[in-house]
């Protein structure tokens, strides 16, 4: 889908969207497609399973969680950059990640899925209802988007293996 246009009273399209270099970034979400598809090759409870991550045990719902904690921030700057309230992209990345596994850490995998759809299409809603261009705006839909899916891709690619072939061999339990 490509970037819409910016549309005048009558609502005709009179000139490209302001953001329109992203192209459809922000809508296809580079990455998104295939950590949908490895998600969904998973049971629920494969998505609750611990070990995506050692250093925090995290589970598939934790990265889903994760991620759509970013995708909401980003919808809340890019709403804040069209209203004119921006502050800029100063962001401790360690401390925001702190809070988002605290806020959503014990949710239901139901809830993790479902919010980072959700908070996806805001804002994506969000990006196309800017009407200046903003490099502040691509900045964050490559942030919370494609370069973020990006950073986590391989391991999710390489978790997922792991989780299948334990239930092809009937067991939940790690090999060895």
């Amino acid at each position: 889908m490509p970037a819409r246009g910016v549309t005048d009273r009558e609502g005709a399209m009179d000139q490209p969207h302001p953001n329109a270099a992203l192209g459809d970034a922000p809508i296809r979400m580079i990455g998104r497609d295939e950590l949908v598809e490895l998600i969904r090759s998973l049971t629920p409870e494969e998505c609750l399973e611990p070990g995506y991550q050692h250093d925090r045990d995290w589970t598939v719902r934790d990265i889903v969680a994760h991620l759509g904690c970013w995708l909401a921030e980003a919808e809340m700057q890019l709403e804040r950059i069209g209203a004119g309230t921006y502050e800029g992209r100063d962001v401790d990345v360690d401390a925001r990640n702190a809070v988002f596994l605290e806020a959503m850490s014990g949710q239901p995998w139901e809830v993790a899925w479902v919010q980072a759809n959700a908070v996806r299409t805001l804002m994506v809603q969000d990006w196309c209802a800017l009407t200046e261009p903003a490099d502040d705006a691509a900045w964050w839909i490559r942030k919370s988007g494609r370069d973020h899916y990006t950073e986590h891709l391989e391991r999710l690619r390489e978790w997922v293996i792991e989780l299948i072939s334990r239930r092809e061999a009937g067991t939940s339990e790690p090999p060895g």
